[in-house]
């Protein structure tokens, strides 16, 4: 039985799964395949690059897809999102940010806005801009958010909405966590790090193999890889990485690397242009422990859906009276 719901309806798509709009790794090429396969694809936008945002519409082809920005980043390029809309995509997402000075100019394109928060007070700062869709997501992401899990974050936020599509983002990689997002309220999925471990994602053969081996107590939340890129983001947020020689080095000496951020920032910028990740980042969530393999993007779309309507149909027969 197709999994249809407000969101599949709100963004005539046929699965509710989304593509989360990862800075340089969600691809045009990697959001078509997941647009074709029946979600959809959110070019990252991340914290903007003109030319490749083009380079990536232009790879996406003919797809229906949308793209996310960092709200907060956004700020200081506007122009980025002029440029966007000229590609008339289905939906554009923000996040970490106040949203309203850009909403009416995306709604008045006809892209639906999405807008990603990480607590209720953020979720109702996006309703009053009249957001199309809330994200809701949980600490559990790879990435920069907050606290609030998604377990939690979820239901709260759907009973505070009832009017709005709601999905749900983070530790969600298989038919499993979908079906545990549906029971909660939400209208779908949105996911990153499984997508990361996947042929057609723009990162690193290293940091796929990194995900593909990691489990979720590998994963840690800090600021510590923000500071060594010269990128500290604004209050409450951090971000959660995969756990490596150099976060095991400065996690809880944060101060002691700030006083060292020149050098340490030269060498974190070398390290992840050879691709060595004991130093640069691998930025993915809790998810990453169920995360065994990095197959075609439309292959992990079917696949989930797949489990998630098993899950669902078998949902009755688990409870014994």
């Amino acid at each position: 039985m197709p999994l249809q719901t407000r969101l599949t309806d709100a963004l005539g798509i046929e699965h509710p799964i989304l593509l989360a709009p990862m800075d340089l790794v969600a691809s045009g090429q990697l959001a078509a395949v997941v647009s074709r396969a029946g979600g959809l694809g959110l070019i990252g936008g991340g914290y903007g690059n003109a030319e490749w945002l083009e380079q990536e519409f232009a790879a996406a082809g003919n797809a229906k897809v949308g793209c996310g920005f960092i709200t907060w980043s956004l700020a200081r390029k506007p122009e980025l999102l002029d440029l966007v809309l000229r590609y008339q995509p289905v939906a554009v997402m923000l996040s970490f940010g106040d949203p309203t000075p850009f909403a009416s100019k995306i709604k008045e394109s006809g892209a639906k806005l999405i807008c990603q928060v990480q607590s209720l007070a953020q979720a109702k700062e996006a309703a009053a801009a009249a957001a199309d869709i809330l994200v809701a997501q949980g600490t559990e992401a790879g990435g920069h958010g907050v606290t609030r899990t998604t377990l939690t974050l979820v239901p709260e936020i759907v009973d505070a909405f009832p009017g709005v599509p709601v999905v749900a983002a983070g530790g969600i990689a298989d038919g499993r966590g979908l079906a545990a997002v549906l029971m909660l309220g939400a209208d779908g999925a949105l996911m990153g790090t499984r997508f990361y471990a996947s042929q057609e994602a723009q990162g690193h053969p290293e940091a796929k193999q990194r995900i593909i081996e990691a489990r979720g107590d590998d994963t840690l939340r800090s600021i510590v890889f923000d500071i060594s890129r010269r990128n500290i983001w604004p209050q409450p947020y951090t971000g959660r990485v995969i756990r490596n020689a150099h976060a095991g080095r400065w996690y809880g000496h944060e101060a002691e690397l700030l006083e060292h951020q020149h050098e340490e920032a030269q060498r974190y910028t070398e390290a992840r242009e050879r691709g060595d990740f004991d130093v640069a980042a691998v930025i993915a969530g809790e998810a990453v422990a169920l995360i065994h393999s990095a197959p075609p993007a439309a292959e992990i779309v079917d696949r989930i859906i797949l489990e998630a309507e098993a899950r669902l149909a078998r949902g009755t027969r688990l409870i014994v009276s």
